[in-house]
């Protein structure tokens, strides 16, 4: 409760509404599968564009070299092209797979760089070293013999580092022990005179750093004043951990009498070089990565793709999307392992807020074949289609067959933003298809469809479309698609608007308020088209109250609401009776 002390007049604020609901995404699209690069582990990337996925994951793989595990790459493209708008993407790789490194390089054994993920294209990353400093200063005076100097300015010296001292003709080394106040304790004393106290010094003290530069393709990173001293903030592993292409990992550096620049010492060249002409150039040492392999199809097993749990960040295939909640669609492309495919079933059965699409083995094109596959599932929250579809592809110009679940996901995604979850994603012609891997007719339809195999056929002037609306459930209540997403659609919006219940004081006022709120969120659903009946009260019922609570509920902090929606159901058979009428009828 307030306090109040003081007479006077008190303006107080408070809640009594509902609270306004948004409803929870429902086309944002999961994919997993094999990739040029891009992380193996951790979370899932966003992609926003088929540019995106180019630059995080590569371009397409070949099929000579992955077959049927390829297509990734085709099934993000055909994402966006038939409606996507966002979607994350997790990459597997084969248990070979390694990434390019300059191990072998003895040149450079003190810097080990290490392409960011395995695979063959970090065989074409090029690294530079050019020298480079942080800090330079001139010296007023020194302190006694020992080897401490008053500087000009101390800043960005710190102990551990190593200087250089050039008087104009030759450069010295030593590694500051100590740097405070603009006194500059080394490891040993200068020879020489080093004090210059003109106002535009010959003689400079300066900080020895390198500068990296990555580069990939058309991508380039560049990372100044990297140090090797292990204390420091710009330590090369430090600032290199930022870096999208490769990681780093410094050792230590061979022992030696006398000091030596972290450049001379990763690359054994000096850090300038006198050219012909007498000018002064600064070294620059190049590294480039080997070893990296793609891995092969042989090592490659439902294990890769099932993903294994080892905590959060850490997660791989299926397991990675557990970290993710805004994932409401998710598939496997061209990947039919009844393994993989019951891994993801169980992810989105558990989750109960996504929906998978599945694909059938290419080669089984007969009814009987398809069954045989299709009979492997019982779920109300995946769909399975048939048959693949016919593109272009980019990569060998020449039409490819591939999987149609990258096609059904944007389909999805795009009838949800265009007509909504309830809107059975079927009827929709597949954008960017030029053909069908096999045709099948109505009489081979009606044996597949009441057993929730849904086929994309060919219908003359109205081009290649969707032509079937179901789940492999065997329960009446969710045999189509649109009934189990938009529950999921409701459930997801009512979970996420209704997170500022938890903790509030249990009684009438906080349930009015929840009614209010669900009634306001419903009403909305209903007026969209979502829900049958001519007004809410036939479209829907909130019971909450001591109708739906005990007190032993309330005791033990329950909140029990109960909702009944009617959903639409699709006009799947659109039957026309026709008779003759006579002139007398």
């Amino acid at each position: 409760m307030p306090e109040y002390l003081s007479p006077g007049v008190y303006v107080e604020e408070f809640d009594s509404g509902p609270v306004p609901m948004e409803g929870a995404s429902t086309s944002t699209a999961g994919f997993i599968g094999l990739a040029q690069k891009g992380p193996v582990a951790g979370l899932p990337e966003l992609i926003t564009g088929v540019n995106d996925f180019r630059k995080l994951f590569g371009s397409y793989l070949s099929e000579n070299a992955f077959g049927e595990y390829r297509y990734l790459a085709y099934a993000v493209d055909h994402f966006f092209l038939n409606g996507g708008s966002r979607c994350y993407v997790m990459r597997v790789a084969p248990a070979d797979a390694k990434p390019a490194s300059n191990e072998g390089n003895s040149e450079g054994a003190v810097l080990r760089i290490t392409a960011k993920n395995p695979g063959a294209w970090g065989n074409q990353i090029r690294v530079n070293l050019i020298p480079s400093s942080k800090a330079k200063t001139q010296i007023y005076e020194q302190l006694g013999e020992a080897p401490k100097y008053r500087v000009k300015n101390s800043a960005g010296f710190q102990a551990g580092d190593v200087v250089s001292f050039y008087d104009g003709e030759t450069k010295q080394y030593s590694e500051v022990v100590s740097s405070q106040d603009n006194v500059i304790e080394l490891s040993a004393v200068l020879t020489g005179d080093v004090i210059d106290n003109n106002l535009l010094p010959v003689k400079i003290l300066s900080t020895c750093e390198f500068t990296v530069q990555v580069f990939y393709n058309d991508e380039a990173e560049e990372f100044d004043k990297c140090s090797l001293n292990v204390s420091a903030a710009n330590h090369v592993s430090k600032l290199l951990a930022k870096s999208n292409i490769v990681e780093v990992e410094a050792g230590a550096a061979p022992a030696s009498s006398e000091v030596i620049p972290p450049f001379t010492v990763i690359s054994g060249m000096a850090e300038e070089t006198q050219s012909e002409g007498g000018k002064t150039e600064f070294g620059l040492y190049q590294i480039s990565l080997a070893g990296g392999s793609d891995g092969s199809v042989a090592n490659l097993s439902a294990g890769e793709y099932m993903g294994e749990d080892h905590g959060p960040g850490k997660r791989t295939g299926i397991q990675a999307f557990i970290d993710n909640d805004e994932v409401s669609i998710m598939a496997i492309p061209g990947v039919t392992d009844p393994n993989v495919q019951l891994a993801l079933v169980a992810h989105c059965e558990n989750l109960k807020s996504r929906f998978a699409i599945l694909d059938i083995p290419r080669d089984k094109k007969k009814v009987s074949d398809v069954l045989t596959h299709r009979n492997i599932f019982d779920t109300q929250y995946a769909a399975i289609y048939n048959p693949w579809l016919q593109v272009f592809d980019p990569l060998d110009k020449r039409n490819i067959y591939i999987p149609p679940s990258g096609s059904m996901v944007g389909i999805y995604a795009r009838s949800d933003n265009t007509r909504g979850v309830h809107k059975a994603p079927a009827n929709e012609v597949v954008r960017g298809c030029t053909g069908l891997d096999c045709q099948y007719n109505t009489g081979e339809q009606d044996i597949l469809n009441p057993k929730g195999v849904n086929l994309i056929r060919a219908f003359t002037g109205q081009g290649i479309r969707v032509w079937g609306a179901r789940t492999m459930s065997s329960n009446g209540l969710w045999k189509y698609i649109n009934v189990r997403r938009l529950f999921i659609f409701l459930e997801e919006s009512i979970k996420n608007g209704t997170n500022w219940v938890v903790f509030e004081p249990n009684d009438e006022r906080l349930w009015a308020r929840v009614q209010r709120t669900i009634d306001s969120f419903l009403t909305r659903v209903w007026r969209d088209g979502a829900l049958m009946g001519s007004s809410p009260q036939e479209a829907f019922y909130i019971q909450i109250g001591r109708s739906t609570m005990t007190q032993d509920d309330i005791d033990n902090g329950r909140l029990i609401c109960v909702i009944g929606v009617a959903p639409v159901k699709p006009a799947e058979f659109v039957i026309f009776r026709i008779t003759q009428k006579t002139s007398d009828q």
